[in-house]
């Protein structure tokens, strides 16, 4: 089985059989979660985001399931959230001293690097994290329990636009993010912009049967745009810390160095993520998905009979 679409089937099949092995997986993670939290807390989130495209490039073949199960695997992946966040704070200093070697060479870093792996351990640790896990697998049994009640259009031209819809909207999220982000280049702009590099390079894979041009090279740019992006969310989740009251980073003098590297760091990403950005997001969304609706009717559409073929009998 796989996170792709099969345009040989009904859609709502082939939607409940995704949901319910992402969403399973996604269980599967949260059990196993007592040994390495942190890294199966990380897979389980991963599993429910790509619920959650799933959802969203179905959306408008049914809004009200779309709307109920969007928001209850949007809420469990933020009960566990923390684990993971604090991780990648370390991972981001851990950046910084190899992208900056000789201005970190002296240990300027290393004081709020051990501040952030104490505040890890605390994480991983913390006595409500069990309550989330065991919340989080309540809900998505519940999820999983409701799967069979989702129906689609599953006639091959409303399910071409029910597809074309969805990969639409994303690409014209993603689009109006970038040009927020070009022109304001506020945190939540690239945030939103990440959101929508992430859905769309899930649609990808969901549509590789179904995609009218190649796109081995197309989800190679979208996968390394989204890296890139959440290194910038990184970086700005970082400086929000060090702007905070109570200094929970270190007094100034502990984190100067952390702040001119932040500050560097900030602006080589965001001018290589506006760059990858437009290339991939440049195009007009309704230009970009029409061939895609086109040739999804075609796949989807029953094989015709040859007219000219003689008659049985």
């Amino acid at each position: 089985m796989s996170f792709r679409i099969d345009p040989r089937l009904p859609l709502t099949g082939e939607v409940r059989r995704i949901l319910a092995e992402e969403v399973g997986k996604a269980l599967f993670h949260l059990h196993a979660a007592s040994g390495r939290p942190e890294q199966a807390l990380h897979k389980c989130r991963k599993r429910l985001k790509n619920a959650r495209a799933l959802l969203r490039l179905v959306r408008s073949g049914n809004e009200t399931f779309y709307g109920a199960e969007n928001r209850c695997y949007r809420d469990v992946a933020a009960l566990l959230a923390g684990p993971r966040e604090a991780t990648a704070l370390v991972e981001t200093i851990d950046r910084l001293a190899a992208s900056f070697p000789e201005q970190s060479a002296g240990g300027g870093l290393d004081a709020v690097r051990d501040r952030l792996v104490a505040r890890q351990q605390h994480v991983h640790g913390d006595v409500g994290l069990g309550a989330a896990i065991d919340t989080a697998i309540t809900a998505c049994e519940e999820g999983i329990s409701r799967i069979d009640t989702l129906l689609l259009p599953d006639q091959p031209e409303q399910a071409a636009d029910v597809l074309a819809e969805g990969a639409r909207i994303t690409l014209r999220r993603a689009r109006k993010a970038l040009d927020k982000a070009g022109s304001r280049g506020e945190a939540d702009d690239f945030h939103n912009l990440r959101k929508a590099a992430k859905t769309h390079g899930m649609h990808l894979s969901l549509l590789g049967r179904l995609w009218p041009t190649p796109i081995k090279t197309r989800r190679k740019v979208v996968d390394k745009l989204g890296e890139q992006l959440g290194e910038l969310h990184d970086v700005f989740v970082m400086r929000a810390l060090l702007d905070a009251d109570g200094q929970p980073l270190g007094a100034p003098e502990e984190t100067r160095l952390l702040d001119k590297l932040l500050k560097r760091s900030e602006k080589a990403l965001k001018k290589a993520c506006l760059a990858e950005a437009a290339d991939v997001f440049g195009d007009s969304p309704k230009r970009s998905t029409k061939k895609l609706a086109r040739k999804v009717r075609d796949d989807l559409a029953p094989p015709q009979e040859d007219a000219s073929a003689p008659a049985a009998g």
